[in-house]
């Protein structure tokens, strides 16, 4: 197999990244370089690159969208396009995929979130439990569960927010994410998160169970990959119940997704493969 490369955070970056990388290197041995997406250098020399561990990007997003300029205009090929890369690094995409006709939750932009905005979203949704999140953010970076009269957390007041209302499910249920490599379905596991918060990470104490998605999460995932402006070669597709037989659409993640590939019952076999056609193994 030719050398591929897969983006990293920046050495500085607090967390540890090092044992996603050796899953990796399980799977793709010598062939497979690292290199952080902060200073890649010449990455022409790859005939694939994948930044499945470009962490951080959402905190430097002039510097990721830079990045992702001058990789384009050298013609570095990566694993998903950079055009739908730009494309998801901004959350506002839910709304265009709603336009399409995916369910997602309901969605509100903000583009310099105030009290006006909140206030318009508790009507709208006819809740009293909203949540913000960033338009660009990962890891629930900047996010907050909110109660009507609760305060702006001042590090996001002002700033390109999405409003959304609390869905239940995700405290009674979880959250379930799907997994897809070349559009086939791989494995799918549910997120709960820890007693008392809504967060599904493993920092915030979520956890994670290996499940067989219901046929409407099938069905929801495969119209948003349908939607989406480009065919990803991995993507995980997160939802949420919104009622006893249909989801919500909660993330496409294309760019740097955990893919929990010690849940999928080939150990991840099908994501190899994918590369290896990729690269015209």
């Amino acid at each position: 197999m030719k050398d591929i490369c897969i983006l990293t955070p920046h050495p500085d970056y607090e967390e540890n990244w090092h044992p996603y990388a050796d899953q990796y290197r399980a799977l793709f041995g010598d062939q497979l370089q690292f290199r952080p997406w902060t200073d890649a250098g010449d990455l022409i020399e790859f005939p694939l690159v994948l930044p499945l561990l470009a962490w951080g990007y959402q905190r430097q997003p002039d510097i990721w969208f830079d990045a992702l300029d001058r990789w384009e205009a050298q013609g570095v090929r990566m694993a998903n396009s950079i055009p739908l890369l730009r494309w998801n690094t901004d959350k506002a995409y839910l709304l265009k995929l709603a336009e399409r006709g995916v369910s997602v939750v309901p969605t509100r932009a903000a583009p310099a979130l105030n009290a006006a905005d909140m206030e318009a979203a508790y009507s709208a949704f006819e809740s009293d439990t909203l949540v913000i999140k960033p338009t660009i953010s990962g890891g629930a970076d900047g996010t907050y569960l909110l109660k009507s009269g609760d305060p702006i957390p001042a590090d996001v007041l002002g700033r390109d927010m999405l409003i959304q209302p609390m869905m239940t499910a995700i405290a009674t249920e979880g959250e379930f994410s799907l997994f897809y490599f070349d559009g086939q379905f791989s494995h799918a596991i549910l997120k709960t998160p820890a007693a008392g918060d809504f967060r599904v990470q493993e920092q915030f104490g979520g956890r994670e169970v290996a499940v067989r998605p219901p046929d409407a999460a099938l069905t929801l995932a495969a119209a948003t990959l349908a939607a989406a402006p480009d065919a990803p070669l991995y993507a995980r597709v997160d939802m949420v119940r919104a009622s006893a037989d249909t989801f919500n659409l909660m993330e496409l993640e294309v760019i740097e997704p955990s893919l929990f590939l010690a849940f999928a019952q080939d150990g991840g076999q099908a994501f190899a493969r994918s590369v290896r056609r990729a690269l015209g193994d």
